[in-house]
């Protein structure tokens, strides 16, 4: 198994502000195969989920997750998703709670995203579930937002505490009117909650300056940066600042 053989690894993309502070990271799961090299995850999720392996493999990223963040000197925001599957056959809270015992990590600093998913099944079981995450001091995010088919009904039963516009709109704003029109549509429904947005996918200046236009606060894609290992982002951790004045100080 992957996870056993230490096949696994995660790289990070950063989050930033419209104006481009970068606030955090969301941690992607990457596996690098001793033959196949890098498989993708749109590869090995699926089959993950369909043999019951993705609860040990989330559980792994939500540890691994913490645990770098926790060593960052920038108390700067992980996210971390979970799959539905988690919510039916983990104690999610119990869980989360555990690892942010054990790394240190603020509670506050940890963002968890799901999809809908998590709420089609058991609807009041998935609702309870968040609410006792949000207890602990953990931010929830939907996920996907716009691209499901109950995205609205979803944010007037949960507080969420974030929202991310599906990269399918973003990456269509500059071809598509009505991509254009949904994400502005979206964009003044959360302005009218007071919840906050993050546009993901966001590859071009003229995206950036759209979302920032149309008053979105946070982005995620390609022009902030690519999801790679912690140590191509050193510098905005704190890290190498920190390394550097140890050396210093030996």
């Amino acid at each position: 198994m992957a996870l056993e053989n230490d096949e696994f690894e995660l790289h990070y993309q950063p989050q930033a502000t419209t104006d481009g502070e970068i606030v955090g990271f969301e941690a992607l799961l990457r596996w690098r195969h001793p033959v196949r090299g890098m498989v993708s995850p749109a590869v090995f999720i699926p089959l993950a989920e369909e043999t019951g392996l993705i609860g040990a493999i989330d559980e792994w990223v939500l540890r691994s997750a913490c645990r770098e963040a926790a060593s960052w000197p920038k108390p700067l925001a992980i996210a971390v998703n979970l799959s539905p599957l988690d919510f039916r056959r983990l104690d999610v809270p119990a869980l989360i709670l555990q690892v942010l015992v054990e790394t240190g990590l603020d509670a506050r600093r940890l963002e968890v995203e799901i999809t809908e998913g998590v709420l089609i099944d058991d609807f009041a079981g998935a609702i309870a579930i968040l609410r006792r995450i949000k207890n602990l001091g953990v931010r929830v995010a939907m996920d996907d937002f716009g691209a499901g088919y109950s995205s609205l009904s979803y944010l007037q039963s949960f507080p969420f505490d974030k929202i991310k516009i599906d990269q399918v709109f973003t990456r269509k704003l500059e071809s598509n009117p009505d991509s254009a029109a949904i994400v502005e549509a979206i964009l003044d429904l959360a302005r009218r909650l007071k919840l906050p947005v993050i546009a993901e996918g966001v590859e071009t200046e003229s995206q950036l300056a759209f979302l920032a236009g149309a008053g979105c606060q946070e982005v995620q894609g390609y022009l902030i940066g690519k999801p790679q290992p912690i140590e191509q982002y050193r510098q905005v951790t704190g890290a190498a600042v920190a390394a550097e004045l140890i050396a210093q100080a030996g």
